[in-house]
């Protein structure tokens, strides 16, 4: 088994965390930016992109905080398989970020950088912000 290397990181996001959240937790919301389309059955969400499917469950979830899935893969028996959206709000200034937490093979993190930058435009394209 390799060791992932953990990736975090934060987007400044100028829209409610209610509706923030609902574009990382539905069907309808991921397959607007994050998926070529997304099927829910219970808490397995089936990621399709390009014709290839990956299978995730939703572990965790908060309402309008963060939401985190971990990937099921029948080859591996790991636990560093998952990714998360959290959803902070600055008391003070209102600003809204979202914070993503991925993991990557190792020398492969430049590559996940890029797409999670990719999938947040994206976002805020479909957002409007």
């Amino acid at each position: 088994m390799t060791t992932k290397a953990k990736i975090q990181l934060e987007y400044s996001i100028n829209c409610s965390p209610a509706v923030l959240y609902n574009r990382l937790s539905s069907a309808s919301g991921l397959s607007e930016w994050f998926a070529d389309d997304v099927h829910v059955r219970g808490k397995v969400y089936t990621f399709i992109w390009e014709g290839s499917e990956q299978v995730a469950e939703m572990v965790q979830s908060r309402d309008g905080k963060h939401v985190r899935f971990n990937w099921i893969n029948p080859e591996e028996d790991d636990d560093e398989t998952y990714f998360e959206f959290r959803i902070n709000k600055d008391e003070l200034t209102g600003d809204v970020s979202l914070v993503v937490t991925d993991f990557a093979e190792q020398g492969e993190e430049d590559e996940a950088v890029d797409l999670w930058n990719s999938q947040i435009a994206d976002l805020r394209r479909v957002l409007g912000c």
